[in-house]
This record gives C-alpha cells, sequence and structure tokens, in this order.
C-alpha cells in the first residue's frame, strides 16, 4: 500500500487473476521501440513448477541455511588441516565451502563479515595450540557473532536468524573447547603402543648383554644393546630406544 501511495508500482493485486485482469489492455512500449497492448483477460495460466535441482538451490540460497553451510565449511577444512588424514570433516567441508560461496555471491555477502567468521574459527584452533587461558576462543565467539550479523549488512532485508548465530556460536565453543581440543591432546599425548610404546618400559635379559645380546620385551625377543655397563643374564634393563629392530638397554637399579 505505501509503494501505491509513493507511485513505486502501477498497482496492487491479491492474486494472478486479479494482476492479470488489471494489466488488461495496458500499453506497453518495448525495447525495440514497439508498442504493444496487453490481452490477459482470457489469458489460460500455465504454472511452470522449479525442478528439483532449482529446488535445491534455492533452499540453499537462503540466509540462513547459507550462513550454516560456511560455518561448517570453515570448521570442516581448518579442522582437516590441523589433522591432516581425517579425510571426512576436509571432504564435507569443501562441498559446504562450493556451496556457501555459491549461496554468498547470489545473495551479495558483505565479505568483511566472511572473513570475520574464518578468523573465529581460526583463534578456536589457535587456542589449543598456544597458552591464552581462553582468551582466543574469547577473541573467536566475538569475532564470530560481530561477522554473522554483519554478513549480509549490504542487502537490505536479507539478515541471518539471531537465535542461529547465538546457537552457532555456542556450538562453535563447544566444539573448539572439547571436540577438537581431544583431538589435539589424543594427537599430543604419548604412545602406548608399538615400539614407541616400549620407551620407558622393562626387559629381561636372556642373555648376557656385552654390549650386545637378547632381551625379553612385551613377551617377545628383540635384540639389544646396553649402555654404560654389561648386563648379565635375567637381569631387568630399562628400554632407552627403538632402533629399528634393536633395542638400546640400561641395567635397572637395585
Amino acid at each position: 500500500t505505501q509503494a501505491l501511495e509513493a507511485n513505486l508500482v502501477d498497482f496492487r493485486a491479491d492474486s494472478l487473476s486479479a494482476v492479470l485482469e488489471q494489466v488488461d489492455g495496458r500499453e506497453i512500449a518495448l525495447a525495440d521501440g514497439r508498442v504493444v497492448f496487453l490481452n490477459t483477460r482470457d489469458a489460460r495460466i500455465q504454472t511452470v513448477d522449479m525442478t528439483a535441482f532449482e529446488r535445491f538451490l534455492h533452499t540453499v540460497t537462503d540466509p540462513n541455511v547459507a550462513y550454516i553451510l560456511f560455518t561448517l565449511a570453515t570448521i570442516g577444512l581448518i579442522t582437516e588441516i590441523s589433522n591432516p588424514g581425517l579425510i571426512f570433516p576436509g571432504v564435507v567441508g569443501a562441498i559446504c565451502l562450493i556451496l556457501a560461496f555459491y549461496a554468498l555471491g547470489v545473495l551479495d555477502a558483505y565479505w568483511g563479515g566472511v572473513a570475520l567468521i574464518v578468523l573465529a574459527v581460526g583463534l578456536f584452533i589457535a587456542e589449543y595450540f598456544t597458552t591464552s587461558f581462553g582468551g582466543l576462543t574469547a577473541g573467536g565467539v566475538a569475532a564470530l557473532v560481530l561477522g554473522s550479523i554483519i554478513l549480509f549488512s549490504r542487502t537490505p532485508g536479507i539478515e541471518v536468524n539471531r537465535g542461529l548465530i547465538a546457537g552457532v556460536a555456542a556450538g562453535a565453543t563447544l566444539f573448539s573447547v572439547f571436540i577438537l581440543g581431544a583431538v589435539i591432546r589424543g594427537q599430543r599425548r604419548a604412545a602406548t603402543t608399538g615400539s614407541e610404546g616400549m620407551i620407558g618400559k622393562t626387559a629381561l635379559a636372556k642373555t648376557p648383554l656385552a654390549p650386545r645380546g637378547t632381551v625379553l620385551a612385551e613377551g617377545e625377543l628383540w635384540a639389544a644393546v646396553a649402555e654404560d655397563e654389561s648386563v648379565e643374564q635375567g637381569d631387568e634393563v630399562t628400554i632407552l630406544a627403538v632402533d629399528h629392530l634393536q633395542l638400546r638397554v640400561r641395567k635397572r637399579a637395585t
């Protein structure tokens, strides 16, 4: 109604049939200079539905969906970069990133907001490589919320739901604190299996080591070389290192 009063639109109609009735007989100037008269009163209406792919793209270009896709893409890709070999986060992140770029391009997103969201996820990751006592996580939350708010600031009428922003910020924080932290802590944890897991454990000398001989470690016989002093058969030794198929050991103090 306001647009009609401001002469921004030609008329107001509540249905498609009302549109056809009101435009009937109107004079229209075409781009090539010709003038035609519309004859729509008895026009046959044909509805053309979107294809499945068009409906999918229409869903993707919803600002809330585009925001979720971009958030998932940044988290997935940075997780893969921080932990090479996980595969799944990288694949999902790449797919989400392509769809997100399509949606953000259609919606004319503000790339300053995009940069802030990327910065936020980077700060979440950096929290576990530095001692900031939560400072980087707090900065990441602030950057994420600010970037989310201004993401579509250049496009009037388009914005991300504030509740969704709060939910994503909370979810990203929990992801950073618990899931990603557990993965990184697991990588930093000393190995407890395999050859590296044998270091520091006790073995039994099956032959004298002067300095070379054989020891029993983890139920298996290993070639070993003693350091510092000779070892008698039956003595307990501590494994210092694993050099291919040979152990470096030292006699345990009694």
